[in-house]
């Protein structure tokens, strides 16, 4: 969701720069509602089963076809969209992941800033001569506060964080114990907003939101159209490596990331936020880190290497972005 997520403020620039080109996304079905400031685009959602393998992106091909489609550009390039390439023909660009790159920064062999995933989705546009600029770019409008669907004795008088604690992998994860803690104390003086995915983490988080008047779990009833509306009147939203960051980011919110066995450098940092926003593992007693591009590797005892993070650390960040 994540890099569904970063495709967002590319495409707006094209929505911006470029009125008259018609668009049309393919996604996930799960993933719409990401794209829907994009009123006047073309949105389609893969359906698992009628597009499940070979014979599934065939149907797909014929159907995309079908739409008069000039141009592709493909921000995934993976097998399956390289079979859709090759059925293609003509006219279909590919992002540039820079896999070598990656590779080299993995274990510390060659640490240094790589370029951002924005940038290289910006240059698969520009394959068209587009001339698209990240200095162009223009944040939507928030939804209104007054129009959201109300929860129990919301004060948004306060500052309001939204805290995502999860990740897909454990070692991107900060410890329960340390959120819990986190939450609590940040809650003393703000309105807290939890965001999670699934409903171990919504039952997780659930427990936490009752014991103060200021938390308040969002994973547990609300859709993920309505989470991006709370989303996007965030003051702050507190992240890990992970999606709630990127979702946060593409509605101009300021985000603070978390960053365990990954690193910023890979280029995976959220839209439009400074280095300074991250906070990473001490490489002095973790040199092999990042450890992976996904987080779902490590060496021994680097799993919990996120945990050495402290929670005063992490809260004297939120003071000095405030």
């Amino acid at each position: 969701m994540g890099d569904v997520a970063m495709t967002v403020p590319i495409i707006r620039l094209v929505t911006i720069q470029h009125p008259k080109i018609k668009i049309s996304v393919l996604t996930k079905s799960a993933y719409v509602e990401i794209f829907r400031e994009f009123a006047h685009a073309n949105i389609i959602a893969l359906d698992n089963k009628k597009h499940k393998g070979f014979f599934g992106l065939i149907k797909l091909f014929k159907e995309l076809k079908s739409l008069d489609i000039n141009y592709v550009i493909d921000l995934h390039n993976v097998l399956r969209t390289n079979i859709l390439k090759i059925l293609w023909r003509n006219n279909f660009y590919q992002i540039k992941k820079g896999r070598y790159e990656k590779k080299e920064l993995v274990n510390g062999k060659k640490f240094h800033q790589l370029k951002s995933t924005h940038q290289r989705y910006l240059e698969t546009f520009n394959c068209l001569n587009l001339n698209l600029s990240l200095s162009n770019h223009k944040f939507p409008d928030k939804t209104e506060l007054k129009n959201l669907k109300p929860i129990r004795n919301k004060d948004f008088t306060k500052k309001i964080i939204g805290i995502a604690p999860f990740a897909k992998h454990k070692g991107k994860t900060y410890s329960l114990q340390k959120t819990t803690t986190l939450i609590e104390q940040l809650s003393l003086n703000n309105t807290i907003l939890l965001f999670g995915g699934g409903q171990k983490e919504a039952a997780q988080l659930e427990k936490i939101s009752t014991k103060n008047k200021n938390i308040f779990n969002l994973a547990k009833d609300l859709p993920l159209n309505s989470q991006l509306d709370y989303i996007s009147n965030l003051d702050l939203m507190i992240s890990m490596d992970s999606a709630n960051g990127h979702l946060a980011a593409m509605y101009g919110v300021k985000v603070l990331t978390i960053w365990g066995i990954t690193h910023p450098y890979a280029g995976f940092a959220p839209f439009n936020q400074p280095i300074k926003n991250s906070i990473t593992v001490d490489r002095n007693k973790f040199p092999k880190i990042p450890t992976s591009i996904y987080g779902n590797k490590h060496p021994k005892g680097y799993q919990g290497a996120i945990n050495t993070i402290s929670v005063e650390e992490i809260i004297k960040k939120t003071e000095e972005i405030f």
